[in-house]
């Protein structure tokens, strides 16, 4: 017979071990950690063992990683709370700079908005931007994270741009979808924001920012 003749016999027989089961003391297989042969029942106790040791691996990163959103997520209802009472914007900036600072451990970032009406508003978050810029943010569809920023995106952060080493992007709409501005963060440390890395969280700072600069524009 071949091997997987016997392979499929024993799938469609459950019960051969039942009928036979004096044949798992008998039968011995190599050890998967060296040479000697242990009987077949002691192996199937170390491939117990091997799959709990796996499975208690997944079940502590699945924990980590619940904690870590967790964490996330409860800066950014601090967040929401710093923006949604703020008088005017530039309590409102001032809120979400101070939170990125202090909270999220983000020292590094700008903003610029450029709907109609935004040029009587002060501060460098409302200066002009060119047309390149715009279609740039406009075709992010999602927050770009990575090492080397749109050349005009990283002017805005003046004479520490030679320091910083990632980036991220995250454009934000108004309610019609259109690309009103964009939010810039960045880091000295060159795996803070990465391409493969999730953007969940930046995406609904970019939403959360986008809803708060919409009572002022």
């Amino acid at each position: 017979m071949k091997a997987e003749e016997v392979v499929r016999y024993l799938q469609d027989n459950p019960g051969f071990f039942e009928d036979y089961a004096e044949l798992l003391a008998q039968i011995y297989i190599p050890h998967p950690h060296g040479g000697r042969a242990i009987p077949i029942a002691e192996r199937q106790i170390l491939t117990l063992r091997e799959k709990s040791k796996m499975l208690e691996g997944k079940l502590s990163e699945l924990i980590q990683f619940g904690e870590e959103n967790d964490a996330i997520g409860e800066k950014m209802h601090r967040l929401c709370r710093a923006l949604l009472p703020a008088g005017d914007v530039q309590a409102m900036l001032q809120a979400l700079y101070y939170n990125l600072r202090e909270d999220f451990a983000v020292p590094h970032a700008v903003l610029r908005v450029w709907p109609a009406g935004a040029g009587v508003l002060a501060g460098s978050e409302f200066a002009p931007v060119s047309e390149e810029l715009r279609r740039y943010a406009e075709s992010l569809e999602h927050p770009f994270c990575g090492p080397g920023a749109n050349p005009e995106v990283a002017s805005w952060f003046g004479e520490t741009v030679a320091q910083l080493r990632s980036y991220a992007c995250m454009p934000l709409r108004d309610g019609d979808k259109a690309c009103v501005g964009m939010l810039a963060l960045a880091s000295e440390d060159p795996a803070r924001f990465y391409p493969e890395m999730g953007t969940l969280y930046l995406k609904r700072l970019g939403e959360l920012l986008s809803a708060a600069l919409d009572r002022y524009l």
